[in-house]
């Protein structure tokens, strides 16, 4: 339900746009990635800058209003819209500004990591980002953020040096290691709950352009061995060659051998961070794994590899996922995993297994608020289908997946692959005594919880 229009006006100084139920744009606008998400809020905010952003967050305080935050909208959980709350869209802040001095880019909140990379690769630069495209920096990034690059240069994160952040007050601060370093430290994991990120400044690192990667696709008839073969490989592989290795129904496109074609196969995503040249004989003993059916990898633009998912993710789809946390793959890790990579049941839909680590675990785990960084390996499956129909059996798919890999989980999640946001799972996104600091700076900085329409952690003393 749309809660009643307030009678609380923007601020006069308003300049970016503002819409309404039944107004132009308003479908369009509250649209978010997960077709599964149908919210309605009472009012949208396109700010044209950090002072509308203040504008809106102040207008929300005035009417008691919860306020969401939309970067690139791919929230699973439908944490980038609201119902009957204020949406602060931010797609329109656009804008990356590279120092290839300092190999240091400044963003707005509403970059795509496309639109950042893009601007990055100009100058053979890039930081971790999302593995799609249409990915938002912003709540990306807030969430931790795992992407190709993590294993060779940390997690999305662990590359903020700053940011300017609206707060629940409606003041424009800084976070940074001198500068509001409790707030810092919070928002590096912790998700939107305190307050609404304009900018972001990120340390960048020698990418590309021309790298070493691609797709190498095996039969599941093998998915024992080849996984196996797989797992004893990139535990001794050097950090820079990158790899994530997903279970999915062979898709009806040329580069697929047609007897594949709707079949369970492998997909192994690799991607050598380093001369083209020299990766060759590293990506090598991936293509002996089994009996390849196909080898796509070669030296192709960096961008281009970011891209490579693009087409099997189309917005607007029915979304489920989960992300739970691996130590290492023991042999009847594998054997789960197979086994439910078997029983994929539609064509969009996958198993994925991400191998983590690397730079990922030197970063000292009191760091910042992101957490479980020991894991090995994230295990992801994800879901997508478009008749609602079909939505029991895939989100039963999802969580049997999940559960048959249960006994060998560290009982940490990935909050930014959760679907739900129950305080229990929202824990589990941390350590408890991560949480605990949290909980203290949420008080600090939002002990009216304004910011509640996210992964929420609660101030103390409020009701859940």
């Amino acid at each position: 339900m749309v809660a009643e229009v307030s009678t609380v006006e923007l601020d006069a100084g308003f300049r970016g746009r503002s819409i309404r139920p039944g107004e132009a744009g308003y479908d369009e606008a509250r649209a978010v990635f997960n077709g599964m998400v149908d919210k309605r809020p009472s009012l949208i905010v396109q700010p044209s800058g950090s002072t509308d952003v203040v504008d809106a967050v102040n207008y929300a305080r005035r009417a008691g209003l919860p306020v969401a935050v939309r970067c690139g909208g791919h929230s699973v959980a439908g944490k980038s819209a609201t119902d009957g709350g204020v949406l602060i869209d931010l797609r329109s802040l656009k804008g990356v500004h590279v120092d290839p001095v300092s190999r240091t880019a400044q963003c707005n909140a509403g970059v795509l990591w496309g639109e950042f990379d893009r601007e990055t690769q100009v100058f053979g630069l890039a930081t971790p980002g999302g593995r799609m495209t249409t990915t938002g920096v912003g709540g990306f990034t807030l969430g931790g953020g795992y992407g190709w690059l993590s294993p060779v240069h940390g997690l999305t994160c662990d590359n903020l040096i700053s940011a300017d952040v609206v707060t629940a007050d409606g003041r424009v601060v800084t976070a940074s290691e001198d500068v509001n370093p409790d707030l810092f430290w919070g928002i590096r994991g912790g998700g939107g709950n305190f307050g609404v990120v304009t900018s972001y400044r990120f340390q960048l690192h020698p990418v590309g352009p021309l790298v070493r990667a691609g797709l190498l696709i095996y039969s599941a008839d093998e998915g024992e061995q080849v996984v196996r073969a797989w797992r004893d490989y990139v535990e001794q592989a050097p950090e820079e060659l990158v790899t994530g290795l997903g279970m999915l129904l062979g898709p009806p496109e040329p580069f697929v051998p047609e007897h594949l074609h709707g079949k369970p196969v492998i997909g192994i995503f690799v991607l050598y961070v380093g001369d083209p040249d020299d990766g060759e004989d590293l990506v090598r003993p991936l293509t002996e794994l089994g009996d390849l059916q196909a080898n796509l990898v070669e030296p192709m633009p960096y961008a281009a590899f970011q891209a490579m998912i693009d087409p099997f993710a189309p917005a607007g789809m029915l979304n489920y996922w989960r992300g739970t946390h691996l130590t290492g793959l023991e042999d009847g890790t594998v054997d789960a995993f197979v086994r439910s990579g078997r029983q994929v049941p539609s064509p969009l839909t996958q198993l994925i297994l991400f191998r983590h680590g690397g730079a990922v675990s030197r970063v000292p785990d009191e760091a910042m608020a992101a957490s479980h960084r020991e894991a090995a390996y994230m295990s992801h499956p994800l879901a997508l289908w478009q008749d609602p129909d079909d939505t029991a059996r895939h989100l039963q798919w999802v969580n049997e997946c999940t559960e048959a890999m249960e006994p060998y989980l560290t009982g940490g999640i990935y909050l930014n692959f959760e679907p739900g946001d129950d305080e229990t799972k929202v824990r589990a996104g941390y350590s408890a005594d991560k949480f605990a600091r949290l909980v203290e700076i949420k008080d600090a900085w939002d002990p009216e919880n304004l910011f509640r329409e996210n992964l929420n952690i609660r101030p103390s003393g409020t009701a859940a």
